[in-house]
C-alpha cells in the first residue's frame, strides 16, 4: 500500500506536464485531421465534410509538390553534410591544445542567434548582384561577374543547404566532442601500443564509439531539416517560383494567406505521417548500427 501511494504521488507530478501537452499537442493534431476532411475557411462555424478531396489536392497542386521535393532534398542534404563536416570537427576540437576553449567557442557561435537573423544577414552577402558582398569580393579578386546566388534554382538550393550547414555544424560538433570526452583515453593508448595508426584509432575506435552520439545528431537534424521555415524563407522566400519552397512555408501559405483550412490540415496530417514514418525508419537503422558496434 505504502508503494503504491508513493508511485501515485509521482504520478500526480506528471499530470499537469500530460495537461500541457494533450492542449497544445494532441488536441491541435486531432483537430487538424477532422479539418482536413472540410471546407473550413477558417471564419465561419458551419462547414461542409468533403471526405478525400483535400488529400487529392495535395499533389496536383505544383507549390505542394515541390515544397514537399525541396523539403526532402533539403532535410537529406544538410543532415549528410552536417554529419560529415561535425565529427572531423569534433575529433579536431578534442586535441590538447591552448586556444582550444576559443575554437569551440567560434564554432559554437553561429547555432546561437536566430536562424532568422542568421539568414538576413547571409542574404545580404548572397545577392546576387553585383554589390553583394561574395560577388563584390568575387569580383575583385578575380575579376568574376555577379552570379545569382539566390536567382538560380540549383545555386539557391545548394545556398540553402551550405547556409544551413554552416550554423548548425558547430552545434552538433559540440554533441560529438561531448561524447568523444567519454571514450576511456585507455583504448587508444592500448591500440597505440599495439601499433595502430591515428586514423587506424579513429576508424575502429572513435566512429564505433560515436554511433550513440550519430542516433541522437542524424535524428535532430533529420527532424528539423523537416520542419525547416526560417532560414529558406528568410534567404529566398521560397524562390525562384517554387524551387525553395518547404512544406511549411506552402502549409502557413495555404492556412493562413488563402484561408484554405481543410487544405493546409491535409498537408499537416499527411506531412506528420511522412517525418513520424522516416524519424521511425532513422531510429531503426542507427540503433542497428550501434548494435553492430557493441
Amino acid at each position: 500500500m505504502v508503494r503504491f501511494m508513493r508511485q501515485l504521488r509521482y504520478q500526480l507530478f506528471l499530470l499537469p506536464v500530460l495537461l500541457v501537452y494533450t492542449v497544445f499537442s494532441i488536441y491541435p493534431l486531432l483537430k487538424s485531421v477532422v479539418l482536413s476532411f472540410t471546407d473550413f475557411d477558417g471564419y465561419v462555424r458551419t462547414y461542409d465534410f468533403v471526405g478525400l478531396k483535400n488529400y487529392s489536392r495535395i499533389f496536383v497542386d505544383d507549390a505542394i509538390v515541390s515544397g514537399l521535393t525541396f523539403t526532402l532534398i533539403f532535410a537529406f542534404a544538410s543532415t549528410l553534410l552536417i554529419t560529415v563536416l561535425a565529427i572531423p570537427l569534433a575529433i579536431l576540437l578534442d586535441q590538447n591544445f591552448w586556444t582550444k576553449n576559443l575554437h569551440r567557442a567560434i564554432f559554437f557561435f553561429p547555432s546561437i542567434p536566430s536562424g532568422l537573423l542568421l539568414a538576413y544577414i547571409w542574404g545580404f552577402i548572397l545577392a546576387p548582384i553585383s554589390s553583394g558582398v561574395l560577388n563584390k569580393t568575387l569580383d575583385v579578386l578575380f575579376g568574376a561577374g555577379p552570379q545569382p546566388w539566390l536567382s538560380d534554382p540549383m545555386l539557391a538550393k545548394l545556398s540553402t543547404i551550405v547556409v544551413t550547414a554552416w550554423a548548425a555544424t558547430g552545434w552538433h560538433a559540440v554533441l560529438y566532442l561531448a561524447f568523444l570526452q567519454a571514450i576511456p583515453k585507455d583504448y587508444y593508448e592500448a591500440a597505440a601500443i599495439d601499433g595502430a595508426t591515428r586514423r587506424q584509432q579513429i576508424r575502429h575506435i572513435t566512429f564505433p564509439l560515436l554511433a550513440p552520439a550519430m542516433t541522437v545528431s542524424v535524428m535532430l537534424l533529420l527532424t528539423g531539416g523537416l520542419k525547416v521555415f526560417e532560414i529558406p524563407f528568410a534567404l529566398t522566400r521560397g524562390g525562384p517560383g517554387f524551387e525553395t519552397h518547404t512544406i511549411t512555408q506552402v502549409i502557413v501559405l495555404r492556412g493562413i494567406s488563402e484561408t484554405q483550412y481543410g487544405l493546409a490540415s491535409a498537408m499537416s496530417v499527411v506531412f506528420f505521417l511522412i517525418v513520424l514514418a522516416i524519424a521511425y525508419f532513422q531510429i531503426k537503422l542507427m540503433q542497428k548500427r550501434e548494435e553492430r558496434f557493441q
